[in-house]
This record gives C-alpha cells, sequence and structure tokens, in this order.
C-alpha cells in the first residue's frame, strides 16, 4: 500500500524549510511505497503534497505521483487502487 502525505499552511516564507518536511514526512513512509518517492509543491497557495510508490500493476513511470492533468490544472496523489480499472478503461475509450 502506498504513503501519501502533505498539508496546507499560510507560512509562505518558509517555504524552503516546508519543503524540507515534507520531504522527511515523505521519507518517514519509504516502508509503505518503496519503490518511488515524489513530490509537490504550490507555495502561493500553501499546498505540499508528497508520495511513496508501491509498484504492483503499473511499473512504469506513468504511475508516478503526485500526477498532474494534461493541462497541469489539476494535480492529485492517491493509493492507485482503482478495482475496476478495466471497466472505466473499456467506458473511456469508447466515449
Amino acid at each position: 500500500m502506498c504513503g501519501i502525505c502533505g498539508f496546507i499552511t499560510k507560512f509562505e516564507s518558509r517555504h524552503e524549510e516546508l519543503r524540507h518536511s515534507l520531504v522527511a514526512m515523505t521519507d518517514s513512509l519509504s516502508h509503505r511505497g518503496p519503490n518511488n518517492s515524489g513530490t509537490w509543491t504550490d507555495i502561493q497557495n500553501g499546498v505540499y503534497l508528497g508520495h511513496r510508490r508501491l509498484s504492483i500493476i503499473d511499473l512504469s513511470e506513468a504511475g508516478k505521483q503526485p500526477m498532474h492533468s494534461q493541462d497541469n490544472r489539476y494535480v492529485i496523489t492517491f493509493n492507485g487502487e482503482i478495482y475496476n480499472y478495466k471497466e472505466i478503461r473499456s467506458e473511456l475509450e469508447n466515449i
């Protein structure tokens, strides 16, 4: 199971310290996701997301998180367990 962490803050001026804290939080979850790690920050809005990846089905770099939408408007980090992904994929391919 993957590891997810993050926080929201108003302390924009302490970005480097907060970024260091995010990396430390993410690293502390290495037992939850030994295959990869990633972080994402939005300094202006004070959003910090971290992820540790346990690769089971998708071993490619396409599964690296936090994930960005194609237009980079949205960012998500999640466990990645979508149990009905085959059905959803089939529906989306038929649109």
